[in-house]
């Protein structure tokens, strides 16, 4: 066998399992994807608006040790929000040019959607020290009737991360499956017509 026949045998095989997509199934990908990317857009701006807000509200806080505080705890969870906003801007640039010619080609780009459905319950769960912060800077500045003892903060402290874990993990898969787990079902359906 020469180099020509092997050319053409690698090429028949990579034609078989790469089958194209047509431009009907391309509109189809299209459309859930122009939904995800309005999404992202939605709680990208809504996410600067809560930031901006919550500045704003910190700005008035006294005393002064409060504030610094307030402002350290929502500057941190800036900065985890800008290193999962980065993530989910990538794959936001990659579902804005989509090169979607060939079945592989769309494979990778489920397999990003869904890595990226990872990093979103991740980005949920990550703040759940933000919560005991939050908590324990409550415990020390809300004026109480009478002292609260060890074991009532103990338990005030773990109840918050419990409860917090769980209410972050459900609100973080139930925004996502609502704002982007069903167009990804959509496309994966696609897929599945594809390959048949």
């Amino acid at each position: 066998m020469n180099i020509d026949e092997l050319k053409n045998v690698w090429n028949e095989e990579v034609s078989e399992e790469t089958p194209e997509i047509s431009i009907e199934q391309r509109n189809k990908i299209n459309l859930p994807l122009e939904k995800m990317r309005k999404n992202m857009r939605m709680e990208f701006w809504s996410i600067i608006g809560i930031f901006i807000f919550s500045f704003t509200v910190c700005a008035f806080c006294r005393p002064f040790k409060l504030q610094f505080y307030i402002t350290v705890l929502i500057a941190s969870m800036l900065l985890v929000t800008i290193f999962f906003f980065s993530k989910f801007f990538r794959l936001y640039s990659d579902i804005s040019n989509p090169m979607l010619k060939t079945y592989d080609s769309l494979k990778d780009l489920v397999m990003q959607v869904n890595l990226n459905k990872q990093y979103y319950l991740s980005y949920y769960l990550s703040f759940v020290p933000f919560i005991v912060c939050e908590m324990i800077i409550v415990i020390e500045f809300i004026p109480w009737r009478e002292p609260m003892s060890e074991i009532k903060t103990a338990v005030i402290l773990i109840s918050s991360v419990t409860g917090g874990l769980f209410f972050l993990f459900l609100t973080g898969k139930f925004w996502f499956n609502r704002y982007y787990g069903r167009y990804i079902v959509h496309i994966e359906d696609l897929m599945k017509e594809l390959k048949k």
